[in-house]
């Protein structure tokens, strides 16, 4: 299965608590903070919900 690492690239300031509570979730604390999953659809859903907070790029 392949793996994608998420980067988040936007402050959780202002946005609601359920997109800080996903950015939690995924292990995301600060800008500029990277971790790698791997591609399910439980994790899918979660970058769906913070899709304008973080990038994402598939991994080997």
């Amino acid at each position: 299965m392949t793996n994608l690492r998420i980067t988040q690239t936007k402050s959780v300031i202002s946005e609601k608590q359920n997109q800080r509570d996903t950015l939690r979730t995924l292990g995301l604390k600060k800008i500029g903070q990277s971790v790698v999953r791997e591609d399910r659809p439980e994790v899918l859903g979660m970058i769906r919900t913070v899709a304008h907070l973080v990038a994402v790029e598939e991994v080997d």
